[in-house]
């Protein structure tokens, strides 16, 4: 059977190009490439022999798959679903073989023309991406005649192609856990997911369907956080497909909001009456500095090409060019651990292979377009899809659509106009920025940004939150009419800048400002001095890493070693596992950079909220309480060997100590000693590293005393002890306000694997989020913690704290503290402490 088919027209009327429909979703390709008709005739026929695939419960579409596998999708009018099925009669169920010619569904013209927004219907090829379209016809059709549309399907020549086996489909719903719903990231996940499998899959919301392989359609379903979706999965993998788009449809990810103490959506500024102009925090910090104002000038493009051929090979390497820069950004932050960029730069990279933007762009093109106006004209028409469904979150998304654009057009038409030095201490203005854009500027001298539009929730306020750069978002035009040059005073934190500050005001302000660098330098000179209590007790404090570059910033910031390396940034971002060679380099890059001190590095704490999309993990109705940390690795042992391997092999091994995360009891941890002890054997190794358990699961705290026996060391992971201790998940912003580690419940727990690491001499540290909280510091000292680890920038601050404290009357009051009621009392009594030292 040949790999190319022609459509027959499945009705009487007059053709159309998709970008006649009144439906920017169709119009734009993003549902799929084809065409549309303007029925005459009110019986829908098969356009060729295939299976019905799907079959809308509502009678207004269905799915055809070809037997060369293209899955023609035919839609009655235009949001017909909402008729509820009245006036469509299906003659065909799913699941059915069917051949061309063979009436599918009848429906009443004249009533759903009268109920509808239009009656055009749509014959598109939902999985295009993987097919050729040509000979689209225009004009008079006649249903049943042939020459309406020709597939074939990508890669096939025109040879005769063996018969297809049977594609199975499937299908299942679930629950959008991503907070914001689908929007740039969250899609940019599930597209890493459909293309891992041999199999199409399509998403279902609110009676659309978008290919799971199109961000830019995900992102046009607007479904919510919170929303039911149908998946529909056939082919080769469907099944396994299937289970893992559910899986990663119902994993939880952050859509990196502003804290919630940020306003996160103003779209005028707030009217002051001091003269000062009002936004909305997206980075809290204070600055003094020199108005720098970006001109926001878009480039004037040739609305004609040169030629169809010409553009489409020019287009082609224009986003070549773009997706390698990006890819190499991407790269680039990781390796720095700048988490928050790169997954930013991730999603571009996602948005750069989306099938149906480029198609647009190409249908564009074949219109006779130039490239860049092509490719220009893909992106509003996207940006307008996404601005129309009232969706803050996603309209914030157009921003790096506009990125995409810029760089694109950049990549055809030649680099835009360098933006001249900045000045020292630059306040940056403008209208807008896109994320590559902040990240061009030069942070030496970037004092502050600030925004007339934008959002605390877009890519660039969380950019801004990472780095560090006090940025006022939201704050209206009148910052864009500021005097380039001027000096302002901006207090990002509060909310305001300050457009002719007093010469006395500046000098307060600058007198703040060198106070905090003050203190913060001198912070870092006594930093690399052991923290050591009043009474003479040292405390280690150690740093949480994620690779060799923040090794070596902890070092510079004072840290005694490496209290936690999370090992998932090797296996993230990425479409298959680490070998054990790669682990192994980016391992001993750590040791290395450590500078002769000790690493606690801890094996891949995957599934929960921390998706790894391309290991096999079967979607949970509880993730949490599902198959991650230990239970992970003992699942997929093939895994947690070569990990295992790749840490025997780091030099010294005296100064490494494997961490294992999520142990609930002490058979999991003999499980993995006994295979530590099996590979060394094999590598011909007589020693052995430490090996210690995290704490984060009560079981495990209560059990403290049996581990200890066979551990060489306990850590505290505090974020996930106190989510299992009061049963809140951590990822829920509903709950956020009360999952406090300081609750007594928390503290009991910990005071109990101390007590239980006691009676075998071993020492409890704790990496968790609660380390860096100073006011738990002399909690968590007084309970008998001897390690803490934190974050490299934070070191020499608790470090400075754990000097000042009497480690006495830190035990004497925890003690109290162990007896409270609740987390309010224990912060009161703390308070009530502090004021009465001071």
């Amino acid at each position: 059977m040949s790999a190319t088919i022609t459509l027959a027209a499945p009705l009487s009327g007059l053709a159309l190009p998709l970008s006649a429909v009144p439906d920017p979703v169709f119009a734009g390709g993003m549902m799929g490439q084809g065409l549309a008709i303007e029925p005459l005739s009110s019986t829908l026929l098969a356009p060729c022999a295939g299976e019905i695939v799907q079959l809308s419960a509502t009678g207004h579409a269905l799915t055809l798959r070809a037997a060369n596998g293209a899955e023609v999708l035919l839609h009655i009018g235009i949001d017909t679903v909402q008729l509820g099925g009245a006036g469509f009669t299906p003659l065909v169920a799913r699941g059915a073989q069917v051949v061309c010619g063979q009436p599918l569904i009848e429906f009443d013209i004249d009533a759903i023309a009268r109920r509808a927004p239009s009656l055009l219907t749509v014959v598109v090829v939902s999985n295009s991406d993987a097919m050729t379209l040509s000979d689209c016809a225009s004009g008079p059709v006649q249903a049943g005649g042939a020459g309406l549309l020709t597939i074939r399907a990508a890669g096939a020549s025109q040879a005769p192609a063996p018969v297809a086996s049977p594609m199975p489909a499937c299908r299942d719903s679930a629950r959008v856990a991503h907070e914001g719903g689908l929007h740039a990231r969250p899609s940019a996940l599930l597209q890493g997911v459909a293309r891992r499998f041999d199999a199409q899959l399509d998403i279902e919301f609110n009676g659309q369907r978008a290919n799971a392989r199109s961000v830019t359609a995900l992102m046009a379903l607007g479904a919510g956080e919170g929303d039911r979706v149908t998946v529909h999965a056939g082919g080769a993998q469907a099944a396994e497909a299937l289970a893992a788009m559910l899986a990663a449809l119902e994993t939880a990810t952050a859509a990196g909001h502003a804290p919630a103490a940020v306003t996160t959506s103003v779209t005028a500024p707030a009217a002051r009456s001091d003269g000062r102009l009002g936004g909305v925090c997206a980075a809290p910090g204070m600055a003094v500095g020199t108005v720098v104002l970006l001109a926001q000038q878009e480039r004037v493009l040739d609305e004609h090409g040169h030629g169809i051929a010409a553009e489409l090979a020019a287009l082609t390497r224009a986003l070549a060019q773009v997706q390698q820069a990006v890819a190499q950004e991407v790269a680039q932050a990781a390796a720095r651990g700048a988490h928050a960029e790169s997954e930013i730069f991730g999603a571009h990279l996602a948005l750069l292979d989306d099938p149906q933007l480029q198609q647009a762009a190409e249908g564009f093109v074949h219109d006779g377009s130039s490239a860049a106006f092509a490719y220009r004209r893909a992106i509003r028409q996207q940006s307008e899809v996404l601005l129309a469904l009232d969706n803050a979150l996603l309209a914030e998304r157009v921003a790096d659509l506009k990125d995409l654009e810029r760089r694109v057009i950049d990549a055809l038409l030649g680099e835009a106009p360098e933006l001249a030095e900045l000045p020292p201490q630059a306040v940056v203005v403008a209208d807008d920025l896109t994320p590559s854009q902040l990240t061009q500027l030069p942070r030496e001298r970037l004092a502050a940004l600030v925004l007339a539009r934008g959002g605390a929730s877009n890519h660039v306020a969380i950019l801004c939150r990472a780095l560090a750069i006090p940025s006022l978002v939201a704050a209206g035009d009148a910052v864009l009419a500021l005097a380039a040059g001027s000096t302002v005073w901006l207090d990002a934190s509060d909310g305001w800048l300050d457009p002719a500050p007093t010469a006395a005001n500046l000098a307060a302000a600058r007198q703040q400002i060198a106070e905090r660098e003050a203190r913060r330098d001198s912070l870092r000179r006594h930093a690399a001095a052991p923290a050591r209590t009043l009474d003479g007790v040292a405390i280690e404090v150690a740093a949480n890493i994620v690779n060799a570059a923040e090794a070596a910033e902890a070092v510079r910031h004072g840290a005694d070693g490496v209290g936690l390396l999370r090992t998932e940034f090797l296996f993230a971002h990425r479409s298959d596992a680490p070998d054990e060679a790669e682990q192994r380099a980016a391992c001993q890059a750590v040791l290395d950079a450590l500078d002769g001190r000790t690493a606690i590095i801890r094996t891949l704490d995957a599934g929960g909220d921390k998706e790894v999309p391309y290991l096999p993990l079967l979607p949970e109705d509880n993730p949490a309480l599902g198959l991650r940390g230990i239970r992970t690795g003992l699942a997929m042992p093939a895994v947690l060997d070569s990990q295992l391997r790749a840490l025997l092999s780091l030099t010294p091994l005296s100064r490494l100590r494997i961490l294992l995360p999520m142990i609930t009891d002490l058979s999991e941890l003999q499980q993995v000693r006994a295979r530590i002890d099996e590979l060394a054997r094999e590598m011909g190794l007589s020693e052995r590293p430490q090996l210690g358990v995290m704490i984060e699961v009560p079981s495990a705290a209560l059990l403290a005393e049996q581990l200890a026996a066979h551990a060489d060391f306990l850590s505290i992971g505090t974020n996930d002890l106190t989510q299992y201790t009061l049963a809140m998940d951590r990822c829920s912003p509903a709950l956020a306000a009360r999952l406090d580690p300081l609750h007594p419940a928390v503290l009991r727990l910990i005071e109990l694997t101390v007590r239980g690491a006691r009676q075998h001499g071993r020492w409890v540290g704790v990496c968790g989020a609660m380390a860096s909280d100073l006011a738990a510091v002399p909690v968590l000292l007084g309970l008998g913690v001897t390690e803490l680890s934190v974050s490299p920038a934070l070191v020499p601050e608790v470090k400075a704290c754990v000097r000042q404290l009497q480690l006495a009357q830190c035990r004497e009051q925890a003690q109290a503290l162990l007896q409270q009621s609740s987390p309010q009392a224990v912060r009161a009594l703390l308070q009530l402490a502090d004021t009465g030292q001071r």
